[in-house]
């Protein structure tokens, strides 16, 4: 299946931190190059989104961010450690003071480290940052899909029209042989003393080398049919698609080249003209 390299897509999840959410964007690219942006807390696990990009995505420049939304509340926890140790020094306090009135709870959570960020079990925050970049991967795939495939059909029609220029020029281009053909009998008739009739053949044959063209149409038709296999491939097909159009283009120039009649010089821009159209599409293909 066709697709594009070039999508958005996001997802988020509810984890015990708060919310955590992974947004991606895509552009075109030679190779697979992901660059995520994420919390240092968790880098640790960059290795494992790199694979897990590279499972679903072969081409493209993939933008990855992704952030955590923590939770005002439930982003805190006791430190009992650090309680018990100030429990310890009132009491201490107490038995030196003993008219010291009683610390009050809303003071203690006040003191300098008896509140602490919460932390989350790593292999569960792990299954959960996974989860969340595989759903909006998920979703890229599917954006990239249906993007792919109105690109394929935009490279058919192209594909279509070009087929029509080519039996088009199939059709006049025995018109052009005998057109020249009648022009040199024509100044044959104005000398005809002067001229050998074997370099009236010569002559001929030099030219039908020059306008013979079959090879170059048998060329452009066999590409049309392998461009048409390859959208309808279910791998990655950008790079293969990329060289056709080189074949495409060269076999279109060598037709302009060897034009002897405007109608064949037309055919030839045509060609080139939907040539670059799909150039520009298969530029986004993954």
């Amino acid at each position: 299946m066709t697709q594009s390299m070039t999508a958005y897509a996001q997802a988020a999840v509810t984890t015990e931190l708060g919310e955590l959410s992974c947004e991606l964007r895509s552009v075109n690219h030679r190779f697979l190059d992901v660059a995520p942006r994420m919390p240092e807390d968790l880098r640790a696990h960059e290795g494992d989104i790199r694979e897990a990009v590279a499972a679903k995505l072969a081409r493209g420049r993939v933008d990855m961010f992704i952030r955590l939304k923590e939770a005002e509340a439930a982003n805190l926890e006791p430190n009992l450690d650090a309680a018990d140790n100030l429990q310890a020094l009132l009491n201490d306090m107490r038995k030196q003071i003993p008219e010291m009135q009683a610390v009050r709870a809303i003071d203690v959570l006040k003191w300098p480290g008896i509140l602490q960020a919460r932390k989350a079990d790593p292999k569960k925050m792990k299954a959960q940052l996974l989860d969340v970049i595989n759903q909006a991967l998920d979703g890229m795939v599917s954006a990239r899909a249906q993007e792919g495939t109105k690109m394929a059909e935009l490279i058919q029609q192209r594909l279509a029209a070009m087929s029509d220029v080519i039996k088009d020029v199939e059709i006049f281009l025995p018109d052009i042989v005998e057109s020249y053909k009648t022009r040199l009998d024509e100044k044959l008739v104005e000398i005809k003393d002067k001229l050998d009739p074997s370099r009236l053949e010569q002559e001929l044959v030099i030219f039908l080398q020059k306008t013979d063209v079959a090879e170059e149409l048998d060329r452009l038709n066999v590409h049309i049919e392998e461009v048409a296999a390859v959208l309808a491939k279910p791998e990655p097909a950008g790079r293969r698609l990329d060289f056709l159009m080189q074949e495409l283009n060269r076999e279109a120039n060598t037709l302009g080249s060897k034009s002897q009649d405007p109608r064949m010089t037309k055919a030839s821009v045509d060609l080139k003209v939907l040539i670059e159209q799909m150039r520009e599409q298969v530029q986004n293909i993954e």
